[in-house]
């Protein structure tokens, strides 16, 4: 069995879409039946969070951590429990494309580590796509950690030690623990997770932080080139 977590602190805006791109995802032929289970991490929601996942007839577990880290240690730990041989991570803010659990499975690899983009719907956000694409690496062998677009084997995941308790760069902390142990990598240009470009995120120096960043340096005046007399 396949498993699928997501962590989520009030993520109402943006569940029902990830959820959606999961069940494509899971339902993909090529999984050849392989069973797929989803659980989201509901943790300190006090939003609509919850009853998504209950129309969606996705399994949840409820913490009250505040933390990212720990969120998806309670879902891998879920799922583990459940069976599942290989966990799939995505976010809740983020899409997943159809063939996303197939190339995980097919990648013959202890870890994937796979490639997110922008969400550019909103005219505003297209700039700001454009700037962080100019500052990434797409292609294989890109060296990027995104907890929005990785999987682990549960068997590499356990030698490691799963997910630790941090607020962010929990997914970097377990890829480096994997890669000190010898596990093997796929670092995937394809297939692509789309994500939401908002700049303010739910953890203190993760992802939107970065964007915020990129947002800010775009702001500031640029320095005006003397001329020569």
């Amino acid at each position: 069995m396949i498993g699928v977590l997501v962590p989520a602190h009030n993520e109402a805006e943006h569940l029902g879409a990830c959820l959606r791109s999961l069940a494509l995802a899971a339902a993909h032929p090529a999984l050849r039946g392989e069973a797929v289970c989803i659980v989201v991490a509901l943790d300190a929601c006090d939003d609509a969070s919850a009853a998504i996942c209950r129309s969606y007839g996705v399994d949840t577990v409820e913490l009250q951590a505040r933390c990212v880290g720990a969120a998806r240690a309670a879902a891998a730990n879920d799922l583990i429990g459940r069976g599942a041989r290989w966990l799939a991570c995505t976010d809740a803010d983020s899409q997943v494309p159809a063939q996303w659990l197939v190339a995980q499975r097919d990648a013959g690899t202890d870890v994937f580590c796979g490639v997110v983009d922008l969400d550019d719907r909103l005219p505003q956000q297209s700039w700001l796509r454009s700037r962080f694409q100019r500052g990434e690496r797409w292609d294989d062998g890109h060296g990027r950690v995104h907890g929005a677009n990785m999987g682990v084997s549960t068997r590499a995941y356990l030698t490691a030690g799963g997910f630790a308790a941090q607020r962010c760069s929990e997914d970097v902390d377990l890829v480096h623990r994997l890669h000190a142990q010898g596990a093997s990598i796929c670092w995937a240009g394809a297939p692509m997770v789309i994500t939401s470009a908002r700049l303010t995120g739910r953890a203190s120096g993760g992802f939107a932080d970065h964007l915020a960043g990129l947002a800010a340096a775009a702001a500031e005046p640029q320095p005006q080139l003397a001329l020569a007399s």
